[in-house]
């Protein structure tokens, strides 16, 4: 019986459609590709397909019992780990593609420098046609960063942080552990309270779990020295926006950068539009705009159908009750 795997993408190059037809010919396997306006024929074919590579629930909801592993290409799991309905077979495997990494802290560094170096301060003088003097700034060297999340974005986010100096890199954590070896500490999360009072720039790398929403909340804002920064690239549930925004216009805090909120995207009227010293951008950070992210991607795909064809465990897979 052909066994058989359905590609729905957008970002594929022939080089990228080159790799995964060479992995699947060495599974056994049969490869068929999709991308945005053939929905319906990438439905009909899932229909007789075992494994799916796509970033599509809503293709997702198409598949029959018998699919058997889904590769998501995005990172973010929460859509399909809080609903199990959404897979007809309830064994199937769900992987992520964590190759965000690289993309995400090169965010993290461009808004943590703009926030430091007092950019917004500068682009409102500029609108206003005003040249303004020059302004007192800091530098991450010297400064205490506390990340949260130890995942592939964090690890990534505390190799820069070193490189450009930082004092003191501390992850937190579910585990207090991490895969990687870049942090001068490691905490469970329930140390947090005790970390924020000496953090000077906190980056948010958390997904959506029960045990991450509204971890930030009003009381742990309050904790942060005044001299503060947020950055916020994991999930928008994380942090109660509205005591964020408080805090930035009474000047309890120094300054944030969110690329996630809630809702996505921001009704017109919501608060975070005028809070004070406030970069928002669109949930932009880690996408398929950047070559490397689409390659090593597509890379892990091919690793983990070597792994499933072997029978082997995947080495991305998600623990769907955990949520990660």
């Amino acid at each position: 019986m052909e066994r058989n795997i359905c590609v729905f993408q957008d970002f594929l190059t022939q080089a990228h459609r080159e790799r995964i037809d060479a992995a699947a010919r060495a599974a056994k396997m049969h490869v068929r590709y999709f991308a945005t306006g053939q929905f319906e024929e990438a439905k009909e074919h899932l229909q007789h397909c075992e494994v799916l590579y796509a970033q599509s629930p809503q293709l997702l909801r198409a598949a029959p019992p018998t699919l058997r592993w889904y590769c998501t290409s995005s990172a973010g799991v929460d859509l399909y780990c809080r609903n199990d309905g959404i897979f007809a077979n309830p064994d199937c495997l769900l992987s992520n593609s964590n190759t965000y990494g690289v993309t995400i802290a090169e965010h993290v560094v461009m808004v943590a420098l703009m926030l430091l170096r007092r950019m917004p301060d500068y682009l409102d003088s500029i609108q206003n046609h005003i040249w303004a003097p020059p302004l007192p700034v800091r530098s991450i060297r010297g400064c205490e960063v506390t990340i949260l999340g130890t995942g592939d974005i964090g690890c990534h986010v505390a190799q820069r942080m070193r490189s450009m100096g930082a004092a003191k890199i501390i992850g937190l954590s579910r585990s207090g552990k991490s895969r990687e070896a870049v942090y001068d500490a490691l905490y469970p999360i329930g140390d947090l309270d005790a970390v924020l009072c000496e953090t000077e720039l906190l980056v948010m790398a958390l997904p959506d779990t029960a045990q991450t929403r509204g971890m930030l909340d009003r009381r742990r804002i309050a904790l942060l020295p005044r001299q503060a920064l947020v950055i916020n690239v994991g999930r928008g549930t994380a942090i109660e926006q509205e005591a964020l925004a408080d805090a930035l216009n009474e000047g309890r805090l120094s300054g944030a950068a969110l690329d996630v909120a809630v809702p996505e995207p921001l009704p017109a009227d919501n608060p975070l539009w005028t809070a004070k010293n406030l970069i928002l951008t669109p949930h932009i950070s880690g996408n398929m705009t950047l070559g490397y992210t689409c390659d090593a991607n597509v890379e892990m795909f091919c690793t983990d159908l070597a792994n499933y064809a072997a029978g082997r465990p995947l080495v991305h897979l998600v623990d769907r009750a955990r949520g990660y």
